[in-house]
């Protein structure tokens, strides 16, 4: 391990990082609790502000892929549909396999400049997560309970809503409900089986109504479905806590620009479609793990600056009070101040270990295990 690749790995720098992104994310959540009042006098005001707000937040965690990790990110798409990118609202469908896939949309995003306003479908839980959750919430954010008898109205609800929204955005949706592992893979066929569809050997088989419903919400706003199929090379297997050490991966991101107006309306049409649909991206994966490349041409979206200088700019500004504040900690003496420093240290080594542990494949959600017994 080189000399730059030893220090990526020390806990202070998780702890600098740690501290930069809980500092800054209360302050911007702060920020936006105030925002509430335009509201009402200017809806479109509020949303562009916040937008902003929250590519402060968002945009950290971008950079430690980025430029901490120097994680590469290769696309593979179609040279004609390339310049597209960026200028459209859009669908984004990506599979969920990999811990740090949800990470790797949002680079998407980033390097086409619709980061701030770009949405996900999200658990009704993370809404009420400190700094994300909350970013989220201002955000319009579309939140489930992942029941559909009771998210439909509000699913419904907060897609049409965004009609009106006044930036371009990604919308990101996993259709297979949870991340993919071998015991929920093993389930999911089974329920395919069940239903006589075709077997999927690297997805699970996708939950359309949320889908479904999403495409019929945001007709004429979103232009496209960017069919997005991921996977790393060399059988790497990317964490989150790999980046936060500062470990270099490269993904390879194959991207389909699907018209609108080429996904059916009915929503048992659009079920079939997005069962083919996750039938042609098994398949692109299965090309992938036999040639090591996708389909189309490979290009290199460039990292735009703006992530490394907003980390550089919160970094700045909340660096210096906190080191003076450790350095008075120690010089005091104090046996109790002393004591405070080390648990204050304790606390935030655990505050690290579990905002990493939420991204942990072997801990994300039973959903998929009893509930895809049930219904797919």
């Amino acid at each position: 391990m080189d000399l730059a690749g030893l220090l990526k790995s020390q806990f202070l720098c998780h702890l600098i990082f740690c501290y930069v992104f809980i500092a800054s994310g209360l302050i911007i959540n702060s920020i936006q609790l105030c925002t509430l009042i335009l509201w009402p006098i200017n809806k479109q005001l509020f949303r562009k502000i916040n937008c902003r707000l929250s590519y402060c937040i968002s945009s950290q965690l971008v950079m430690l892929l980025e430029w901490w990790s120097g994680t590469e990110c290769t696309l593979y798409t179609d040279p004609r549909d390339y310049p597209k990118y960026g200028k459209e609202s859009a669908i984004v469908v990506l599979n969920h396999k990999f811990e740090i896939d949800f990470l790797c949309g949002w680079t998407l995003a980033e390097r086409f400049g619709v980061l701030p306003a770009s949405k996900v479908l999200a658990k009704k839980e993370l809404a009420y997560v400190p700094i994300i959750g909350w970013m989220w919430y201002f955000l319009e954010m579309v939140f489930c309970k992942r029941k559909w008898e009771e998210d439909r109205k509000t699913v419904l609800k907060s897609l049409l809503n965004l009609r009106d929204y006044p930036e371009k955005f990604f919308f990101l949706i996993h259709c297979e409900g949870t991340r993919f592992t071998e015991k929920k893979h093993q389930i999911s066929m089974q329920v395919a089986k069940a239903k006589g569809l075709p077997g999927l050997k690297y997805h699970l088989l996708p939950r359309t109504k949320g889908f479904a419903v999403t495409v019929r919400s945001l007709r004429n706003v979103v232009s496209a479905v960017y069919d997005c199929t991921l996977n790393f090379r060399n059988n790497e297997n990317p964490t989150l806590l790999g980046v936060l050490n500062g470990k270099k991966y490269h993904s390879d991101l194959y991207v389909r620009r699907i018209p609108l107006e080429d996904v059916p309306e009915d929503e048992d049409k659009c079920a079939a479609w997005l069962h083919k649909l996750y039938q042609e991206k098994d398949a692109f994966q299965e090309e992938y793990h036999r040639r090591g490349v996708f389909p189309e041409t490979p290009m290199a979206p460039p990292r735009r600056p703006w992530t490394l200088l907003n980390w550089l700019f919160w970094a700045s500004l909340l660096l210096y009070p906190f080191f003076r504040f450790l350095v008075n900690m120690v010089s005091s003496g104090s046996s109790l101040t002393l004591a405070t420093f080390v648990l204050v240290f304790f606390v935030a080594s655990m505050g690290v270990r579990w905002m990493i542990g939420v991204t942990e494949i072997d801990k994300g959600s039973a959903y998929g295990n009893a509930d895809n017994k049930q219904k797919p």
